[in-house]
């Protein structure tokens, strides 16, 4: 048993996600690849690594993880972000699991470095981050969360740490961060409305203030400087907006 499927999820992602395909050579066995109907050159890019790709209307990050893994033919499965990109020291390391077998583990974690608009970050929030992505789905898989996805499993498996990185390359731009925090805080307006209870007019703002003053000073933003700053910001403005969609959404509920 020493066959791996790759799952990526792929939306307009032409700048990334070759990186993240040359990084898999030799690891992947099949690379099934769930696309949210992009309109620029991705699905070119896979179909020339020899992806198998399958177009879904995006229903949350949970469900798109899982619906993947539900394509996957092998037992094993690694999941990979279009942003990602495994470095050497990881690739040997999954390269010596499939030499040797890997039913050692059900479940391997994984270091990951993010990077904003190229520059490592090692504070935010964003560092030390550990993430599970290699795994057994007979015995592992994803929630069905819309955000804040996790692979799940029996308390009873204990997760074996890869050696080597993950590079996750989370922007290039700050307006493409601000489309893709778009996104999540869409989707975390209606987690928070789902809950039901009352939103005040001034709870976005007061939300927002506490998310910038949590990254900026909480977890080190202020040692990141500017970076800092801009990612401070950035979630300031992902928790207003989040809600602002969810008082929005009970409002209607309530009209």
């Amino acid at each position: 048993m020493n066959e791996i499927s790759v799952t990526i999820l792929t939306r307009n992602v032409e700048h990334s996600i070759e990186a993240c395909l040359n990084s898999l050579i030799g690891i992947a066995d099949e690379i099934i690849v769930v696309d949210s109907f992009s309109t620029d050159s991705t699905l070119e890019i896979c179909h020339h690594y020899g992806c198998k790709i399958t177009q879904r209307k995006f229903s949350g990050f949970g469900a798109q993880r899982q619906y993947a893994t539900s394509l996957t033919r092998y037992d094993y499965v690694l999941s990979i972000d279009s942003d990602e990109v495994l470095t050497p020291q990881l690739r040997e390391s999954i390269l010596e699991l499939k030499k040797n077998g890997l039913t050692d583990h059900r479940v391997y974690k994984v270091k990951r470095r993010n990077f904003f608009c190229g520059t490592p970050v090692k504070h935010c929030g964003w560092r030390p981050d550990h993430v599970i992505r290699l795994f057994n789905k007979r015995y592992a898989n994803w929630n069905i969360a819309d955000i804040a996805e996790t692979i799940e499993f029996p308390e009873t498996l204990r997760p074996a740490l890869l050696k080597g990185e993950m590079m996750h390359y989370r922007a290039t731009s700050i307006d493409k961060l601000n489309e893709t925090e778009d996104i999540h805080a869409a989707l975390r307006g209606k987690v928070i409305a789902a809950k039901g209870h009352p939103i005040q007019a001034i709870a976005p703002i007061a939300y927002g203030i506490k998310a910038y003053m949590s990254t900026f000073f909480r977890h080190g933003g202020v040692l990141e400087g500017e970076i800092g700053r801009q990612i401070a910001r950035r979630n300031y403005r992902s928790e207003v907006m989040a809600y602002r969609t969810a008082r929005k959404i009970i409002k209607q509920q309530n009209a």
